[in-house]
């Protein structure tokens, strides 16, 4: 257990002193590995198996699918449709932000591209309408979470990589949560906005042939997730494939049908997926390494007896680690806590009787906080950027959109089975 007290000192202390987080891992791991006389060239070992499965080539697939979406016009229609679907109520901007956000997620499989995407259309239309820009940015930034949640969603499929979960079953566990968040959002937006005085907007009032203009204009729009999901759920394809389907269709949409992703598009494009992916690959081998010697030290079994000593109850057990996954996740990335902390934490959960699948959702939806916490959070350094309000502002903005995921996981450790029914529905209890 000291050779653990030394390699997370090393991490505090190398993150301590500003050095990049892969770097101060891989520090931490060749400081464990010295402890125990592992030989050095063990790391490098280590961290090519932790790149070398086939289904991390899956995230900056889509990564790139969810960029020439943006760029190529599905945004915008994801957000006409949302319009027509809210019309002229009490907030309705705001509404209209969160639901197409719940759209877009089913598009991007991340949370600050979908933060990026909807932001740059509602935020301005938001500000002028005189909602206050602080409370546009909140808004944006706690729906953008979705994108982590509903399916497609990149932190699912590193997740499934670290546990060897299934994928698609993990896909189909994020549904039901991520539309219980979503509309709780929604709720929360409305009574804020109701409490504020925020109107509705006077030329979106809803009708039935509105809504079926703005559904056949964003038709290509819809038809992403039904060709993705459902050429996944089919057997058409895997996750891999369905990613790089994805891709080919955002860019035959928007090349050829909407006309609008240019070429310089199609290279800032590239350029963003570069730098996401390069962000992610680079940690996933130095905390794979780190966390198969933790593995091999017996520290989640150590942990593990002292947490279940705590207490026996499931429902406690999973608020507790919830609470600890959503503190270490205000300052540790979303990629980096996923690879570190399953190899600590789902031990622990599966111990007493948790399914790895619903322990998967509650780390992802703890991800999803740490979006919304600084100093790391990556959404609201997106909204800060789309409205020119300081991340103090937005930060204390978004605190009652952040409350409703945390009454989130609270549901799912109180009624787990409702995370595992469409998985269960779909592909037959697990194990």
């Amino acid at each position: 257990m000291i050779e653990a007290l030394y390699m997370f000192g090393t991490l505090v202390v190398t993150i301590a002193f500003g050095i990049p987080i892969p770097i101060a891992v891989a520090i931490a791991t060749l400081v464990g590995y010295f402890l125990i006389d592992i030989p050095a060239v063990a790391l490098a070992q280590a961290m090519y198996t932790g790149v070398e499965p086939f289904p991390l080539l899956t995230v900056p697939l889509f990564v790139l699918a969810g960029a020439l979406m943006e760029r190529g016009g599905l945004a915008l229609r994801i957000v006409a449709i949302a319009q027509s679907l809210i019309g002229n109520y009490m907030g309705s901007l705001g509404l209209v932000a969160v639901l197409g956000c719940t759209f877009f997620a089913a598009l991007s499989g991340s949370g600050p591209a979908t933060t990026a995407a909807i932001g740059a259309v509602m935020i301005p239309a938001m500000v002028r309408e005189r909602y206050d820009a602080a409370y546009g940015g909140a808004i944006v930034a706690s729906g953008g979470a979705l994108g982590s949640l509903i399916p497609p969603s990149n932190l699912m499929i590193i997740y499934g990589v670290v546990s060897d979960v299934s994928i698609p079953r993990m896909f189909l566990a994020g549904v039901l949560p991520g539309l219980i968040a979503s509309a709780l959002l929604l709720v929360v937006t409305w009574l804020i906005a109701r409490r504020r005085g925020y109107g509705g907007q006077t030329d979106h009032s809803f009708a039935w042939a509105r809504v079926g203009r703005a559904c056949w204009d964003g038709k290509w729009a819809i038809g992403a997730p039904v060709l993705i999901l459902g050429g996944i759920y089919s057997g058409a394809f895997t996750p891999t494939e369905a990613a790089s389907v994805a891709v080919v269709y955002a860019f035959l949409v928007g090349q050829f049908v909407h006309r609008e992703l240019t070429w310089d598009a199609i290279l800032s494009c590239l350029k963003t997926t570069a730098m996401i992916s390069g962000a992610v690959l680079i940690i996933v081998g130095p905390a794979k390494a780190f966390g198969e010697l933790l593995s091999l030290m017996d520290v989640p079994f150590l942990i593990g007896e002292f947490l279940t000593g705590f207490t026996d109850s499931s429902f406690v057990l999973l608020l507790v680690i919830a609470a600890i996954l959503i503190i270490t996740g205000m300052f540790l990335e979303s990629i980096a806590q996923i690879i570190l902390l399953t190899p600590l934490m789902l031990p622990i959960a599966v111990s007493v009787g948790i399914d790895p699948v619903v322990f998967g959702v509650i780390m992802v939806i703890a991800c999803e906080i740490g979006f919304l916490t600084p100093p790391v959070g990556a959404n609201l350094f997106v909204a800060t950027r789309l409205t020119n309000v300081g991340i103090d502002k937005i930060s204390v903005a978004v605190i009652p959109f952040l409350l409703t995921y945390v009454v989130v996981i609270v549901l799912i450790a109180l009624f787990p089975d409702f995370v595992l029914w469409l998985p269960d529905l779909a592909f037959g209890p697990s194990g």
